[in-house]
């Protein structure tokens, strides 16, 4: 089904569909609309085409429809962002609240007792410092948005696993009581929404449970459910993996991105760590690393995943291993290196820097050329801003946060 676009636009992510121009959206606005799209009557002639495509598909349907329900809003849809993830160990090493527009505070953490939900926590046993001064930056400048960050993990030493996410999103009730401590928790501190960050459904991560029978699903009704208790009015994110869903033994693992694609604002995609060394593991295209920014930003137009509501992610560090010593070595920690690493190497090929051990490569990582490299890629996109993990990792001179500043908001900037 294809629908003109000449009479009335619908600005489906603003949720503007008022067809009778009576200064609010009914009931009856919500059956004509419907209507037209079911092909069922032609009295108006609406833009429908969210993703931009060309053809009004099932997905765009249920995008608006869920706009003019309330269910799902994006107040923001064109403006640029760029994201910092800010750690409760960061100390004094905190974001510039002038050069982003947005900062995660990573991170909370859930309780879970025999498959129920009791409550939430910030990590650190519940040490409010750090967030304390995160909220205070809005006061100079209040147009900087805060959320809080979710981790699959356990660190607090009055928790344990006992089933985190996979367990409550499994439940109706758990879910319900879940999203509802988040919305009273933004409200208590005046922030401006939830970043949840069960990255990998279905698939066991740092001790997590999992079940992937039902967490890809389940998954998606959480956020449902965040997105309905939390209204329009704050914001709902993720850290998103670099693949789509991906069928694993006894069903799927990974986030189903189309499902989950109504319910929030934008998606903060984890494209580092996507290999380790001898390969690069932040590469915008590499055809020797495991995965690249290419091929995700792939999976998620695959998908039907707006473009304008990914935000591409950038590394304040060395990535060498998985584990062992120096696995991964901080940005601000490169100009002290011993003598036999070479910091100073640059491939073409990946657009990216590299380390260098006694002449032998020892990881990869992100630099101010490579993030200038990397926003007028994402500019080309259609992409939404760049994000990084995370803030403490960077020099005294804020370096790479300048950088990401720049590359997003500058005159050549989205």
């Amino acid at each position: 089904m294809t629908i003109s676009t000449t009479v009335i636009a619908l600005a489906a992510h603003a949720g503007l569909a008022d067809v009778n121009h009576d200064g609010a959206v009914t009931a009856a606005d919500i059956t004509a609309v419907y209507d037209v799209m079911l092909g069922n009557y032609n009295g108006y002639i609406i833009t429908a085409d969210v993703n931009r495509d060309g053809v009004v598909t099932a997905a765009d349907i249920t995008l608006i429809y869920n706009v003019m329900l309330g269910i799902v809003s994006d107040p923001e849809p064109q403006q640029p962002v760029v994201v910092a993830y800010c750690p409760y160990y960061a100390g004094n090493r905190l974001p510039d609240p002038f050069i982003v527009t947005h900062i995660n505070y990573a991170f909370a953490e859930v309780y879970v007792q025999n498959g129920i939900y009791q409550r939430f926590k910030l990590q650190d046993d519940g040490n409010t410092s750090i967030l304390l001064q995160l909220v205070a930056f809005k006061h100079d400048n209040p147009d900087l948005k805060i959320c809080l960050s979710f981790s699959h993990t356990v660190t607090n030493s009055d928790n344990y696993q006992d089933g985190g996410f996979s367990a409550i999103a499994a439940s109706d009730d758990n879910r319900r009581r879940f999203a509802l401590d988040c919305l009273a928790f933004c409200q208590q501190w005046g922030i401006d929404g939830i970043d949840l960050d069960w990255e990998f459904p279905g698939l066991s991560w740092s001790g997590a449970a999992c079940n992937p029978a039902i967490d890809t699903q389940n998954h998606v009704l959480l956020m449902k459910q965040l997105r309905e208790t939390l209204g329009a009015r704050y914001l709902l994110t993720f850290a998103g993996y670099v693949m789509d869903k991906q069928v694993t033994a006894g069903g799927y693992k990974y986030i189903d991105i189309a499902a989950v694609e109504p319910y929030v604002n934008f998606v903060n995609l984890m494209t580092y760590d996507m290999d380790a060394a001898p390969h690069f593991h932040s590469a915008i295209s590499h055809p020797a690393s495991y995965w690249d920014c290419q091929r995700a930003i792939n999976a998620y137009q695959q998908a039907g995943f707006p473009m304008n509501k990914i935000v591409l992610g950038i590394p304040f560090y060395v990535r060498h291993a998985w584990d062992g010593a120096n696995s991964v070595i901080d940005y601000r920690q490169l100009a002290s290196l011993p003598s036999e690493y070479n910091i100073d190497n640059w491939s073409n090929a990946a657009s990216t820097p590299y380390v260098t051990l006694n002449g032998v490569f020892f990881g990869s990582y992100d630099n101010a050329r490579s993030i200038a490299i990397k926003g007028q890629w994402a500019r080309e996109q259609g992409l939404r801003g760049l994000m990084y993990w995370e803030c403490s990792e960077d020099d005294d001179n804020r370096t790479l946060a300048n950088a990401v500043w720049n590359a997003v908001m500058s005159d050549k900037g989205f």
